[in-house]
């Protein structure tokens, strides 16, 4: 997307980047780095300045603060307009605004209403020994077994569809607008995507004769030499500690026993001490309040991660992940540039007066059906909680929440299901057409791998695949073209089937799908 920012913008960009410096472990470390050169003896008092600096710049410090300056401007929005009204700035379109503040009080009444019925609070303090029980169980939480048969998700994938379905321009003419928007599907919200030739213009590093990390075997050259090149360039990525460059080489798939730390590189992602602390505050808070989204966490576990043969090891990890996520206020910053709105829980007696209102959960995100999946494929990548931790709070906080908001941004959900229906029918408009005739609309059955980018659908090493290309192209939607290659790998399939039930049988399990190769034959053989 072209840069639509202004001198002035660009001035408050800068200001708000030293702000958020100024704020930053990396700022405390800066300033000790420089006291350490300023006390080195051979330095004269008229040349302070000059030897601090490039004292720095040989250290290294010089391409961590680089590194940083690069990772906010990736957060901040180019599109936003700062003399607009705020819930402008969130979300432009208004009938998408009142859309998700319709959903929002849709959810808060699911979970209300659960409150009513079961007779139990949203929060409570626990007593002293049941904090000391949470705690003696910490690392083994998944034999805990509380009741949880009268829970139920707040809501699924499937409810969100229906709302997603349902939007529709009040203003615009079905038979001007025709072009803009999939004539054979279900989306009819005109939000601009990227055509074929765009995407692949963008994705052009993925053509089929340009070698990459996930592909077995190539009849044009040795794949051992290539795959051993790789991690030696690896290697030299991480010694250079340049996250641009880490993001580049990412485009081409990452080593397996690179990933990791490439990972943090790209994500600007250092664990330190203070990290662990932050994590052992969120640990404390979980242990002295119990709240009603814990168990709707524990409910989500056991419906899918524990119910899955590649997943089930994990469940204590996923419990030691997810209810500090729901304690952590830091993940508010997200809702700064989201249609979303974090929901409000007001003290007894005070509802509606905002002086004693609190976001709930303190992290403002309540879980949905299959929430789980984000954390469960990160399980493979890092062996501790904390790791894991920090890891898929970067991860949602930058692409992850605009998976489960309506809102009219390129990288939301609803670009996405229009992106992947405008695809498909690009690429495949005989099946797409079939599918119609016969009752099977293509997006009710994508809809699911695309709210969990995928994640506890793919084999976990192509999920961990096809977020390296997310974070390659700091865009998920190669999760909607994903979602279209592989309607069209099924295509002979398809063509044959009858019914619904029959399209749904053949596009249940894609285990077996190997994701760059896919990619590769759809974007640039068809």
């Amino acid at each position: 997307m072209e840069d639509q920012r202004t001198p002035a913008d660009v001035a408050r960009l800068i200001s708000k980047t030293v702000d958020q410096l100024k704020q930053s472990h990396l700022h405390t470390q800066l300033q000790k780095a420089a006291e350490v050169e300023v006390g080195r003896a051979a330095i004269r008092v008229s040349d302070v300045k000059t030897e601090v600096v490039k004292g720095l710049i040989n250290s290294g410090w010089e391409r961590k603060l680089r590194n940083m300056v690069y990772q906010h401007m990736q957060k901040e929005s180019p599109t936003k307009h700062h003399l607009a009204p705020a819930e402008h700035n969130k979300e432009p379109l208004t009938y998408l605004r009142k859309a998700q503040v319709n959903w929002e009080k849709r959810i808060l009444k699911s979970l209300n209403s659960m409150c009513t019925e079961l007779g139990v609070p949203l929060a409570r303090r626990r007593p002293e020994k049941e904090q000391r029980e949470v705690l003696v169980k910490w690392s083994e939480l998944g034999t805990d077994e509380p009741d949880l048969s009268a829970f139920r998700p707040v809501y699924a994938p499937k409810d969100f569809l229906d709302v997603l379905v349902s939007l529709k321009n009040p203003n615009m003419n079905t038979a001007d607008d025709a072009n803009v928007f999939a004539m054979w599907g279900i989306m009819q919200v005109p939000l601009q995507v990227k055509n074929l030739q765009q995407l692949r213009l963008e994705y052009s590093d993925l053509t089929i004769n340009q070698c990459q990390t996930g592909v077995e075997d190539s009849a044009e050259i040795n794949m051992d030499q290539f795959q051993q090149d790789r991690i030696k360039l690896a290697k030299k990525v991480l010694a250079s500690d340049h996250c641009p460059l880490a993001q580049e080489f990412a485009k081409k798939g990452i080593p397996q026993g690179y990933r990791a730390e490439l990972w943090q590189l790209i994500l600007g992602l250092h664990f330190s001490d203070e990290d662990a602390l932050y994590y052992e505050h969120l640990k404390a808070y979980v242990l002295e309040h119990d709240l009603l989204v814990d168990s709707l966490i524990y409910k989500d576990v056991k419906l899918t991660a524990t119910n899955d043969d590649q997943y089930f090891v994990f469940e204590d990890v996923l419990y030691q992940v997810l209810l500090p996520f729901s304690r952590d206020t830091s993940i508010l910053r997200c809702f700064e540039q989201s249609s979303a709105t974090p929901a409000k829980s007001y003290i007894r007696g005070r509802l509606g007066d905002n002086d004693f209102a609190v976001m709930y959960p303190p992290s403002g995100v309540i879980p949905f059906h299959g929430f789980t999946m984000y954390v469960a494929t990160l399980c493979y990548l890092y062996n501790d909680p904390v790791s894991i931790y920090f890891v898929f709070r970067e991860l949602y906080t930058r692409y992850f929440f605009r998976l489960h908001a309506i809102s009219s941004h390129p990288e939301g959900i609803v670009s996405l299901c229009v992106l992947f229906e405008k695809t498909l029918q690009a690429v495949e408009p005989q099946l797409f057409f079939h599918l119609k005739q016969i009752g099977c609309q293509p997006l009710r059955i994508a809809f699911r791998w695309l709210i969990r980018a995928f994640a506890g659908y793919l084999a976990s090493d192509q999920v961990l695949s096809l977020w390296d290309k997310v974070l390659a192209y700091d865009s998920v939607e190669i999760i909607a073209i994903l979602a279209a290659a592989i309607f069209s790998y099924r295509k002979t399939n398809l063509l044959q089937v009858k019914n619904l039930q029959a399209a749904e049988a053949v596009m249940v399990d894609v285990t077996t799908i190997s994701v760059v190769p896919l990619l590769q034959m759809f974007l640039f053989t068809k």
